[in-house]
């Protein structure tokens, strides 16, 4: 299995801290209604709270700030990427911060390739990233969780799995990553 793995909310577990981060800025509103727009994007969220780039500047200052401890790998997921042939990144996360993090839980190594967002491709659903990947690693699913993940996989022909995400459109749905394990290399019972 050749996979494509988007970062925040599928490989670690980052929308915790960021929504704490929100919060700081946002003061009145609900942990719950933050983290359900920044389940859509990050720069959704933004217009939805109507933060100034002042306010942009200071979340991505204080989102810096935060210990990779501050962002878990999600439980399961190693397993996975040990069984996978071959693992690639497309996030909007600038490069350091992507191997900063993949350094510290000691998972570098899982991956083949990385496509950051200080690489010059264009934002998801822009399919072109998923594009490049695909053509260089032959790749066959795509995992992420949220709409905007899957978008340029089904562009592009990937089939693809939405982990914990209920929203139409993907091939495969999850909660946690011993499900996928057993969904893409089932045990004899």
């Amino acid at each position: 299995m050749r996979i494509l793995w988007d970062f925040d909310g599928t490989l670690f577990d980052t929308y915790p801290a960021f929504t704490r981060v929100m919060k700081e800025l946002v003061h009145s509103e609900i942990k719950e209604d933050i983290l359900k727009e920044l389940k859509v994007s990050f720069h959704h969220a933004t217009k939805v709270f109507n933060l100034s780039e002042a306010q942009v500047k200071t979340f991505r200052e204080m989102d810096n700030a935060l210990s990779p401890e501050d962002k878990p790998p999600f439980t399961g997921l190693k397993d996975i990427l040990e069984k996978a042939e071959v693992n690639v990144i497309m996030t909007h996360k600038p490069r350091e911060e992507v191997i900063t993090i993949l350094n510290h839980f000691e998972m570098d190594h899982y991956f083949t390739d990385l496509v950051a967002g200080d690489d010059g491709y264009p934002r998801k659903p822009d399919a072109s990233s998923y594009r490049y990947l695909h053509k260089k690693h032959n790749l066959d699913l795509a995992i992420g969780d949220r709409v905007l993940d899957i978008l340029p996989a089904n562009e592009i022909g990937l089939k693809t799995c939405l982990f914990q995400n209920n929203a139409e459109g993907a091939d495969m749905y999850v909660t946690n990553y011993h499900d996928l394990s057993e969904m893409l290399w089932p045990t004899s019972k």
